[in-house]
């Protein structure tokens, strides 16, 4: 009896498809699949989006059509046709055999969920099909919509949570349809392919990233794809030589991507009539020889050539110089050797980019890089280049990006920049250089700027105020230089400012209060995604500032490591990241070091408004007056550094709330009264606090008022210091503040409120206190 139920069901199933593709499809058959689709399928709508899928709503209509419903397309005729409920972040269970009437599916970015007890049982009429960006895991499951689907094109299955063998895949005898497939960002493993992959043969673009799929590359199965034009086989774990069976695409092959894999060998010559690839892939693998002047030379199709962290050495080959297609060319973190071949520009040059980071190349900055109109990205970082750099280079007028930090050049950044072209440079990355001169005013013309490193150098003058200009500048590092004059206030209008290191210069003058105009105004996402290191150092008595941010993509994180400038110091630690914020919206400065300068005056209060900021060093200056007490309101600091200054007054109390704080460093001071022993004060060391002659209590276990110093209490003196406090009201207070939190907004958005409630606590808790 149940075997009569299925063939009648299956029977139920093909007479609708053969129906739909007649344009006889009934509506009321449709609409009943839809909402059974709905009903079986769709466990969560949070946006409410399938509201109108019901009867009553397509009853409304003349047509009683469901074309109306949220995400359903219909043909002219209002024959129901396709199913697009992207990004709608719906859950549930998904069940295919609701679906097999409509030609076009796409549910990409949703949280459905399809096991192999899930799979397609009917004839299904889908052409095209993206389930990417949801939690499918069932390997049957993409073997019955392939086995099923005969006119399937299009399938997006990537970014799921596919596991086991490749090889399980069953394609069948039914994929004559299928021209793309992407099963990308799985977890697809084992070391052999599908036997009937090879009855894919309208196969064009087969995309198996990033997956963990492991031994040789199977060469002879995927030359068996005939039609192939883009093969993706990144991020896995392939390891071996390139088969030379792949050179049987070549009269197909567009795109190559093996990149990410443990290859070793080099190209086999038979790649060499490969003449229409256009984008070749085949960096961070093992590869060495010399394929780029045997086999690459001859492929003059080549727009897009991708060979960083190989094992290539020698001189860059001059046969690259011969491309006059070529967009962008990536020898990064190799072994080359020698000058830069002067030839790669010409007036017809297409390179967008250039990047040579990481390896051993010597010489000048080639003049030529000027006639390369089209140039957007020049990386030479990590060689030992000397010499100025050409001033045609400054006035590239597509140069978005010029970074040669690592080298020795010399010369000045000439004036004029962002003005006779150049105008759109967005990053700016030359540390640890010999160059000289001042910082051009035109620098203020860059608007499109974003990142400006010039630390370690030998700039002199004063930093032009028109920086302040630039809305869009998010790092601006300078330091170890020997800029003079003030800090400009005007840094304060950069709203998308979240660092800067200015230390170690000869600067002077106060902090300006306006660096912190920008606090609660910063929005993330100027530089998210750029990759960079931050080198943090672990002892501030003898290296100075606390680190510095490097841009290192391209750089081998090892060679980072033995970076004399990294080891300049006895402890540094490295931080190797790719997102730098830690806010959406409504941020701050996340790092300000100001350190071995001469500035003078006071702190101003209102730095303690950057609610964001992680780093704060103003050690090593000529600073006075009091440690502000709004610096209890820095809840994400995690390094402050105040030591060597002429500091007076006491450690606010305010600070023990800081639970984030793990470094601090007072020493070298003139402060008095007794040292805070709560929070993360429990665990600094006694040095942090050294050279305070009238510092008390706890970690020197000293009682305040010894040693020739006044008796003081950590209070400012004020007219109602002397006033009596009723402890049984104040404790009643303390306790219904801690039970309902009524005070906690406005301490932590009103500053007037937050300055007083600090304020206040100081003067209670000393009071409560022995000295």
């Amino acid at each position: 009896m149940g075997l009569l139920i299925k063939i009648l069901l299956l029977l139920l199933v093909s007479h609708l498809v053969l129906a739909f593709s007649d344009n006889k499809t009934p509506d009321d058959e449709v609409t009943r699949m839809l909402l059974q689709f709905k009903k079986s399928s769709v466990e969560s709508d949070p946006n409410v989006l399938l509201l109108n899928w019901n009867l009553s709503s397509s009853s409304s209509s003349s047509s009683s059509s469901p074309c109306s419903w949220f995400g359903v397309s219909c043909s002219p005729a209002g024959v129901v046709t396709s199913l697009n409920l992207s990004n709608a972040g719906i859950s549930g269970s998904l069940n295919f055999n609701h679906l097999v009437f409509l030609t076009h599916v796409d549910l990409q970015h949703n949280s459905f969920s399809a096991t192999d007890s899930d799979i397609l049982s009917a004839p299904c009429a889908i052409e095209t099909l993206d389930l990417s960006n949801n939690k499918v895991n069932g390997v049957n499951v993409g073997s019955s919509v392939i086995s099923s689907c005969t006119n399937l094109s299009i399938l997006y299955m990537s970014y799921n949570l596919f596991s086991g063998e490749f090889s399980a895949l069953d394609f069948g005898s039914r994929c004559a349809s299928l021209t793309y497939l992407n099963l990308s960002h799985n977890a697809l493993s084992g070391s052999e392919f599908p036997p009937s992959l090879r009855n894919c043969r309208l196969l064009e673009t087969l995309d198996l990233s990033y997956n963990n799929l492991q031994s040789k590359i199977p060469g002879t199965s995927l030359a068996s794809l005939g039609n192939l034009r883009q093969l993706n086989l990144a991020h896995n774990n392939f390891s071996g030589e390139i088969p030379s069976e792949l050179a049987q695409l070549c009269g197909t092959l567009v795109e190559l991507d093996l990149s990410s894999n443990s290859l070793s060998g080099g190209l086999p010559l038979s790649f060499g009539s490969c003449s229409s690839l256009v984008s070749l892939n085949l960096g961070t693998n093992q590869l060495s020889g010399d394929f780029i002047t045997t086999v690459i030379s001859n492929l003059q199709s080549l727009r897009f050539l991708y060979l960083p962290f190989n094992n290539m050495s020698g001189p860059v080959p001059l046969s690259l110089t011969n491309y006059s297609q070529l967009q962008v060319l990536d020898l990064s973190s190799n072994a080359f050797t020698g000058n830069i071949p002067s030839g790669f520009c010409s007036s017809s040059s297409a390179l967008e980019k250039i990047l040579l980071p990481g390896n051993i190349i010597s010489g000048t900055v080639p003049v030529e890089f000027g006639n390369c109109k089209n140039l957007r990205t020049i990386d030479l970082s990590f060689n030992n280049l000397s010499g100025p750099i050409p001033v045609q280079i400054w006035r590239l007028p597509n140069l978005l990006d010029l970074i040669m930090w690592a080298n020795n050049l010399s010369g000045g950044i000439p004036e004029g920049i962002c003005t006779n072209g150049g105008g759109n440079l967005q990053m700016l990355v030359l540390d640890n250089n010999l160059i000289s001169g001042t910082i051009p005013k035109s620098i203020s013309n860059c608007t499109n700027m974003m990142w400006i490193s010039l630390s370690s150098n030998k700039i002199t003058g004063e930093i032009p105020r028109g920086i302040g200009n630039l809305v869009n500048l998010a790092i601006l590092q300078m330091g170890n230089n020997s800029l003079s004059g003030l800090i400009p206030a005007e840094l304060g209008n950069c709203r998308s400012l979240i660092w800067i290191d200015l230390n170690s210069n000869e600067l002077s003058g106060s902090i300006p209060s306006e660096l912190a105009d920008q606090a609660g105004l910063v929005v993330a996402g100027i530089v998210s995604g750029k990759k960079f290191a931050f080198v943090r150092n672990e002892d501030g008595i003898v290296c100075r500032g606390a680190g510095g941010l490097v841009e290192f993509e391209g750089v081998r994180p090892e060679r980072l490591e033995r970076f004399l400038t990294v080891h300049s110091c006895p402890t540094t630690r490295i931080y190797s990241v790719m997102e730098l914020y830690t806010f959406s919206s409504n941020g701050s400065m996340i790092y300000l070091d100001l350190s071995y300068n001469s500035l003078s005056g006071t702190i101003p209060d209102r730095l303690g408004n950057m609610n964001d900021l992680q780093v704060l060093n103003l050690g090593h200056n000529l600073l006075t007056g009091i440690i502000p007490s709004s610096f209890g309101g820095l809840r994400a600091l995690v390094v402050l550094d105040l030591s060597h200054n002429i500091l007076n007054g006491f450690i606010p109390v305010s600070l023990v709330i800081l639970s984030f704080l793990s470094d601090l460093d007072v020493s070298n001071n003139n402060l008095t009264g007794s040292i805070p022993s709560g929070g993360q004060f429990r665990t600094f060391p006694a040095s942090i606090y050294e050279n305070n002659s009238c510092l008390c209590s706890l970690p020197f276990l000293l009682p305040c008022g010894g040693r020739d110093c006044p008796m003081v209490t950590n209070t400012p003196v004020r007219k109602h210091s002397e006033v009596k406090i009723d402890w049984n009201i104040l404790s009643a207070e303390f306790g219904f503040i801690v039970g309902f939190g009524s005070f906690i907004g406005p301490l932590v958005f009103c500053m007037t409120w937050r300055k007083l409630f600090f304020e206040t606590m100081e003067d209670v808790a000393y009071r409560i206190l022995p000295v």
